[in-house]
């Protein structure tokens, strides 16, 4: 299969390179700048130095590809668009070679929903985690928004957990459309491990899938 990673250099993205090349995938790395990646990886893979905000820059990169995954982030706690910015990138260059599936990684935080204990949906997330990551969640929602609004393209928005570098444990939980009952953390592997599992589950197309190890 062939699959294209953006936020490659991140956790999540660096997880989805390992997982993907362990998987026999054939792998490209959209980074900005390539000496990011560690020397043994970026040897394995397709690696494309360009403006992930570009849409021009990255078509190559998502041209015949079998999936595209998004594991961009951002490490500003003010205001910011860097998720917005990035899938309104991502889905014009899909529309332009035609390429239709994507996985974007999101934020279990962003909703409190029936899924959730009543300790987490009336107080953790609410009074907590949403007021902390506000301007995050703001620019990841309207991401969501693009997606869901989009057409000609085949989604699928992940909502991890509060993200650890625990490894994977193979024993995650998923959820639909709902938050994951107690699900109070994900390791970035588990996430990419599921994310990867995703690209082939055609009724995850249209869905949000929470995910907690």
């Amino acid at each position: 299969m062939k699959i294209t990673v953006f936020g490659a250099t991140g956790g999540t993205g660096l997880e989805l390179l390992r997982q993907g090349l362990e998987r026999a995938h054939d792998v490209t790395a959209v980074v900005r700048d390539a000496g990011r990646l560690p020397a043994g990886l970026r040897d394995r893979l397709d690696v494309l130095e360009a403006d992930i905000m570009n849409p021009d820059a990255i078509a190559p990169a998502v041209a015949g590809r079998d999936a595209v995954l998004s594991a961009m982030g951002s490490r500003e706690r003010g205001p910011t668009t860097v998720q917005t910015d990035s899938i309104t990138s991502i889905l014009a260059a899909m529309r332009r070679e035609g390429t239709r599936r994507l996985l974007m990684v999101s934020a279990a935080g962003l909703e409190a929903d029936a899924g959730d204990g009543p300790f987490t949906r009336y107080v953790l997330k609410p009074l907590i985690v949403q007021r902390l990551f506000r301007h995050s969640y703001a620019d990841l929602a309207r991401a969501e928004q693009l997606l869901r609004g989009s057409t000609g393209v085949d989604w699928t928005i992940v909502r991890p957990a509060r993200l650890t570098d625990a490894g994977r444990t193979g024993a995650y939980r998923t959820a639909r459309d709902l938050s994951v009952r107690g699900g109070l953390s994900t390791s970035r592997a588990d996430v990419a491990d599921c994310m990867l599992e995703l690209i082939g589950d055609r009724t995850s197309v249209g869905h949000v899938v929470s995910v907690a190890s």
